[in-house]
């Protein structure tokens, strides 16, 4: 069947799902990107020549397959929990990229889920087909020692949310600017996250992916819990106009774990060298089960106390603009993978957030290396000018009817 030109909605995705679970392998593999659309299969294969990232054979040497161009965010967004939730699953993390050790057993259905590596956006195109080749590479080795061992299974490849935000045809002839601050508006598909203090909210909280993986196995996703159900207690968050803490507490968020609480600690103070108040985030801590404590130093996330904080990528990753640094062993254990993050501890207005000062510097490579190059034109120019401003003119004129002319050398 073929489903280009329509965007598969939640309801729709389970049913086509359905033969994933009737099937008598019942061993299900999940590659689970961050980021991804129909147009990097299409861009990257016709515009690179023989250099395609998508050749390996298990598409074509399966006997059925199904290609979705166009999924619905909201149902990708709970396809993992959906799918545990589907069946009777011996849930597998794999974070190592090897399964030649991992012993399958075949008698029972098996969850394999496979966080591939994230995409920064600000790759270039020809980065982005390298680093594609690299996943198309483990997706061929994982499925291919599965094949040796004898193990039948199905693979789901997808992300999170779109690579790719369409450009709206109704909104042609606004600016760029306005287009684009009006495809963010259209991508919320869910309210931030609130703590109040009487009638007033304090503190406002947004992610459009919040997640953790524990030991380098255990994937926790806390999107849908922390904003759509809001299974979260919040009750241990504090409000003041010093010190503003936002407590996360969890319960049950994955197998293994009972609880989980996860603190962002700000601070509001005033700095004489700009004259005004300041809030920034110091610290990030996440306790497990009561016991194990572990705390992160958080690096370039401040901005002026009337605007709130937002940054396209915050974690533990080093190429994230805004880092958080682990500062005991206990949080070595972690990665956290925060996309889209807007937060705001202080001197929230009208129920909503202010001003957002974005982690990116306004002078960004590209202005530097236009600003050096302009100043160097710059530079050359004003040499030449000048030089030709240097040059005379003779003081004396030959003069054809009378005697030649004489110049002494010492003139």
């Amino acid at each position: 069947a073929l489903h280009e030109g329509h965007v598969v909605s939640a309801q729709e995705l389970t049913v086509l799902l359905q033969p994933v679970f009737t099937q008598n392998s019942r061993n299900l593999i999940l590659f689970l990107q961050d980021t991804l659309s129909v147009d990097d299969f299409t861009y990257l294969s016709e515009s690179y020549g023989n250099k395609n990232p998508f050749q390996n054979e298990i598409l074509q040497s399966s006997p059925s397959s199904l290609v979705l161009p166009a999924v619905d965010c909201e149902a990708t967004r709970y396809l993992l929990s959906f799918l545990q939730e589907s069946g009777d699953w011996k849930l597998t993390n794999i974070t190592n990229l090897d399964v030649s050790q991992l012993e399958v057993n075949t008698s029972e259905p098996n969850f394999l889920v496979i966080q591939l590596q994230p995409l920064v956006s600000q790759l270039t195109e020809f980065v982005k087909l390298y680093m594609f080749l690299f996943i198309d590479k483990i997706i061929g080795r994982l499925t291919m020692d599965l094949q040796e061992q004898g193990i039948h299974f199905s693979v789901i490849y997808t992300a999170v949310r779109p690579s790719r935000i369409p450009r709206r045809t109704d909104v042609v002839g606004e600016l760029r600017r306005q287009l684009m601050a009006t495809e963010e508006e259209d991508s919320l598909s869910y309210p931030p996250l609130n703590v109040t203090t009487g009638n007033d909210i304090c503190i406002l909280f947004y992610a459009s992916n919040f997640s953790l993986k524990a030991n380098s196995s255990v994937f926790i996703d806390l999107t849908n819990a922390t904003f759509v159900t809001q299974n979260v207690d919040i009750s241990s968050s504090e409000c003041s106009d010093i010190n503003t803490t936002l407590s996360l507490k969890y319960t049950k968020p994955v197998n293994g774990i009972s609880s989980l609480e996860i603190r962002f600690l700000m601070t509001n103070k005033f700095y004489g060298g700009s004259a005004r108040n300041w809030s920034s985030l110091d610290a990030v801590e996440i306790v497990q089960d009561g016991e194990k404590f572990a705390k992160f130093n958080v690096s370039a996330i401040s901005a002026p106390a009337e605007y709130s904080f937002h940054c396209q990528l915050v974690g533990t990753s080093n190429l994230y603009p805004a880092r958080l640094i682990p500062s005991n062993n206990e949080a070595k254990n972690w990665d956290v993978f925060i996309s889209r993050l807007q937060i705001q501890g202080f001197n929230v207005e009208n129920n909503q957030f202010s001003y957002a000062s974005d982690c990116t510097s306004f002078f960004t490579p590209g202005i530097w290396m236009g600003l050096v190059t302009s100043i160097v034109l710059l530079w050359i120019l004003a040499y030449g000018i000048h030089v030709i401003m240097q040059l005379t003119t003779n003081s004396r004129f030959d003069d054809p009817k009378g005697p030649a002319l004489s110049v002494p050398q010492t003139e």
